[in-house]
């Protein structure tokens, strides 16, 4: 969840790590700090808030170093305060870490520190490790990469960790152990971040750091061990990104910037996989399991929020198209019971960041199975990535605002991508089929553009609801998980409570909310369930609900029945989700931009969800 970022090099390192904290303020805003090795002193600067609040603290400050560390918290261990803010010093304070994870065993090895006479001032885990590494530099006499390693073997969690030391000044040592971590490699400089946001602007050669490695970095030159001491080769890769998508480009949030590059990403997701004019289909990074997927008879689909809501219609495809079964799980549950999977089950993990905790526990419990796991996720180099034996990218682009929407989309693109080619493989689909679908999806990226067309109505439908307490979402058939996707983005930004139904399960208990006061959002393309969400929609407005729905274009029934409509181009059944979801996030883009919430650091979450 935090964000962690280091540099050392020949350059200052307060602005390049400054600048980085801000770029990874995303993953976690609680506090922030840095540590300095600067005229012979190892000095820490940490405040509770924003970065910009570190910031102002320290303007105005000489701050003369070329080495040094950095940290933006989402808190874990011990409330946020300046006390908790990371970096931590050790017990003779010349050490200082940083620090994304969690220890588990922190308690016990603090019973056990504060007996041989340490002190410690935060109530963090992390001060924890860099107490019980200085113990064990002091107790083995080993040199402090050894001792980092001898700690390591005997903590028990996960973490990314740098660490600086004023017996070194020119040494940076960091690892990792289920929390990602990136080393950009320059001109006898390195920089070290969470992810490859900070690293961009300055070089585009990085080294992903595999679990159990740890990285030395002295006197301009890296070299990696595993905790065993055996040594690897860096492998050098280089980024595909650019330092434009990591920008706002004018607007106001990136939230709504990376809303307005939906037709963009989707359409990035298929390049080079779909060319309907020839009925071309080919998904590389799965060739070779193709037809392990569609000789499966299961499909098990896990991911945590918004992925999780993407592999509900993905549910829906496969099961429509392909004729396979298919069970959605939230990663967080399934790794917590016993759950049956067999070796021919195939397993599809979701994850935009490719570093969700959970969804790497769930792909690791699975693969022990036996199982044959898939990932789509959208970071190049990430663990899921790492840890599938095949997947997909969905090539979304940077993702800075919390809440999820360009990611979904692409999530829903790639899936759809997938169950058409098993479907093909299978022959459960006709070829006419087959070439329809492929030409409609071509069209999708222009038909998310034609919503765009309504967006100052949507904006004036939200002024009329931003002062509204609570809000229900109803869809059926492949809308239904549209309606849940919907009620959380609005739940994540505007802090409304808002829930999420198939419209016939309104029914069966939440129709005794319904009243004058109740905003109720229906999902009512014209599809095969198009009849009965009239009916639906006739129930809610037989007890005075208000109700806002999303059409297709014209129709001219719905529209004589609701409060507001929202129309969105004609598509395929199968393919609505696509251009549905946009009103939606529109929607609670401006109610919670009007009820004067930070919609890009929604309060208590954070992007990527590297802790359990």
């Amino acid at each position: 969840m935090c964000g962690i970022v280091a540099y050392v090099g020949n350059r200052e390192a307060y602005p390049l790590i400054l600048k980085g904290l801000k770029r990874l303020e995303y993953r976690g805003y609680d506090s922030s700090g840095i540590a300095l090795l600067e005229n012979g002193e190892l000095n820490i600067y940490k405040k509770r808030g924003k970065v910009s609040d570190l910031e102002s603290e320290l303007n105005g400050k000489q701050l003369p170093a070329t080495i040094g560390i950095g940290h933006t918290r989402w808190a874990t261990h011990g409330e946020p305060n300046d006390v908790n803010a990371h970096p931590h010093y050790s017990n003779n304070r010349r050490l200082a870490i940083i620090h994304n994870g969690i220890i588990e065993n922190y308690a016990a090895i603090k019973q056990n520190l504060i007996g041989k006479g340490h002190k410690f001032l935060s109530d963090t885990d992390t001060e924890v490790l860099v107490h019980f590494i200085e113990d064990v530099q002091q107790e083995t006499g080993a040199t402090l990469e050894t001792a980092v390693r001898l700690a390591l073997k005997e903590v028990v969690g996960a973490y990314a960790i740098a660490v600086i030391s004023l017996d070194h000044p020119g040494q940076l040592i960091a690892a990792r152990k289920g929390s990602p971590l990136v080393i950009g490699v320059g001109e006898d400089e390195y920089f070290l971040a969470s992810d490859a946001t900070p690293i961009v602007e300055y070089t585009k050669d990085v080294v992903y750091l595999d679990d159990y490695e740890v990285a030395v970095i002295n006197e301009g030159k890296l070299s990696i061990q595993n905790l065993d001491s055996t040594e690897t080769i860096p492998y050098i890769q280089k980024l595909e990104m650019e330092l434009e998508t990591i920008e706002k480009g004018g607007y106001d949030h990136f939230m709504i910037k990376e809303i307005f590059e939906q037709p963009r990403s989707i359409a990035d997701s298929m390049r080079g996989r779909l060319r309907a004019d020839d009925a071309h289909l080919q998904l590389g990074g799965l060739n070779d399991y193709l037809d392990k997927l569609a000789q499966s008879d299961r499909v098990v689909i896990v991911g945590c929020g918004t992925s999780w809501h993407a592999g509900l219609v993905a549910e829906y495809m496969f099961e429509e198209l392909a004729r396979i079964n298919v069970e959605v799980e939230y990663a967080s549950e399934f790794r917590y019971r016993n759950p049956v999977i067999k070796e021919n089950d195939i397993v599809i993990a979701i994850s935009q960041s490719g570093e969700t905790a959970d969804t790497l526990a769930a792909i690791e419990l699975a693969k022990s199975k036996g199982a044959t796991i898939f990932g789509v996720c959208n970071v190049v180099g990430s663990s899921i990535a790492r840890a599938t034996h095949a997947g997909a990218y969905t090539h979304a682009g940077p993702e800075i605002g919390v809440a999820s929407t360009k990611a979904f989309t692409a999530q829903v693109t790639v899936l759809t991508l997938m169950a058409i080619a098993v479907a093909k493989r299978k022959g459960t689909i006709s070829e006419e089929t087959y070439r329809q679908l492929l030409i409609e999806l071509e069209t999708i990226p222009s038909k998310v553009d034609k919503v765009f067309e309504n967006a100052a109505k949507i904006k004036e439908i939200a002024f009329i609801f931003t002062y509204a307490r609570n809000f229900i979402y109803l869809g059926r058939g492949f809308n239904f998980p549209v309606a849940l996707e919907g009620a959380l983005k609005l739940k994540e930004i505007s802090y409304i409570h808002a829930e999420g139904y198939p419209a016939a399960e309104m029914k069966h208990g939440p129709i005794a909310l319904i009243d004058e006061d109740m905003p109720v959002v229906f999902l009512a393309t014209k599809d095969s369930s198009y009849e009965k969400i009239v009916s639906n929609i006739q129930e809610v407005k037989a007890r005075k609900g208000r109700v806002i729905a999303i059409v297709t274009e014209g129709d001219t029934l719905i529209p004589g029945m609701v409060d507001f409509v929202i129309e969105v181009p004609n598509t395929h059944e199968i393919l609505t989700p696509l251009v549905s979801v946009i009103p939606l996030q529109l929607l609670s883009y401006y109610i919670a931009v009007m009820r004067g919430r930070n919609v890009d650091q929604p309060r208590n979450l954070a992007k990527s969800v590297t802790v359990e």
